[in-house]
């Protein structure tokens, strides 16, 4: 899924990944600052909650929001895929400044929305300026490729990870979420091996990455957020080894880059804190 071109030379919106987890109650920055990319007190935010199958995550969100300033937030529970055709959320989602994906499983996402009328429209909002985050399996579906899940562990290995297709907002990038936490970078690699195109960001829980629209990443959090570099891949072992066994990967660039770093997606250069 390729991203929305966009309409009359528009600027693309904000993309905003965050690795789960991200701190709430006593010092909300991620989020106090999506709500400022938003529009501050003009922003008006749908809350995307499929991911998660708790009733209260979408409510929450709509509170948490309007606390640090927005000037509207409203839930979108889609929970079938014939709730995807429902006008007064479309024009919900028409008028909004942003749109967020909540956290939960990943594949809630991609089987209720993959391929419907919300899927293109946020693909077209974020086309014409609407920023669009997710936490945890909200920042999963928002690039072209969407780790569905995955093996735990440091070294790739073959089989280790499966792929589907995500939202498609972007193709410079694929995420893995819970990145430290749950010791990810295994399948981050693992996946990069498969198609050494995209530049991979492990995001630490309470780690967002802010991709603003010239492609500059910058992260924003308590945490790192890991790049992993393979536009000079010299050699990937993935097509010639057997399910289980380890990964050969070489000239893979890695960069740990914690609050207030950030990364060219264009020219692959980052800048330290």
């Amino acid at each position: 899924m390729s991203p929305a071109r966009s309409e009359n030379d528009a600027q693309r919106g904000w993309i905003v990944p965050i690795g789960g987890a991200e701190e709430k109650i006593n010092h909300p920055e991620i989020l106090r600052r999506f709500v400022r990319v938003a529009g501050g007190e003009d922003a008006r935010i749908a809350v995307i909650p499929t991911a998660s199958q708790l009733e209260e995550t979408g409510p929450n969100y709509v509170e948490l929001f309007e606390s640090l300033g927005a000037g509207a937030a409203t839930s979108l529970p889609y929970r079938t895929r014939a709730e995807t055709e429902r006008k007064d959320w479309l024009d919900t989602l028409e008028r909004s400044t942003a749109v967020f994906y909540t956290g939960g499983n990943q594949l809630r996402l991609s089987t209720v929305l993959g391929g419907t009328a919300v899927a293109t429209q946020v693909r077209r909002l974020n086309a014409r300026g609407v920023i669009v985050g997710g936490t945890s399996a909200g920042a999963a579906i928002l690039p072209e490729h969407m780790i569905a899940y995955g093996e735990t562990g440091s070294t790739p290995q073959a089989g280790m990870v499966s792929l589907t297709p995500g939202l498609g907002l972007t193709n410079r990038v694929m995420g893995d979420q819970h990145f430290r936490e749950r010791d990810r970078l295994g399948r981050l690699l693992s996946a990069l091996a498969y198609n050494p195109f995209a530049v991979g960001l492990g995001l630490d829980e309470d780690t967002a990455a802010f991709i603003s629209p010239d492609n500059i990443l910058r992260v924003q959090g308590s945490g790192a957020v890991t790049v992993v570099d393979v536009s000079k891949l010299t050699y990937s072992s993935v097509a010639d080894i057997a399910e289980g066994k380890p990964i050969c990967m070489t000239n893979v660039v890695l960069h740990i880059l914690p609050h207030g770093g950030s990364f060219d997606l264009n020219t692959r250069e980052p800048t330290q804190p």
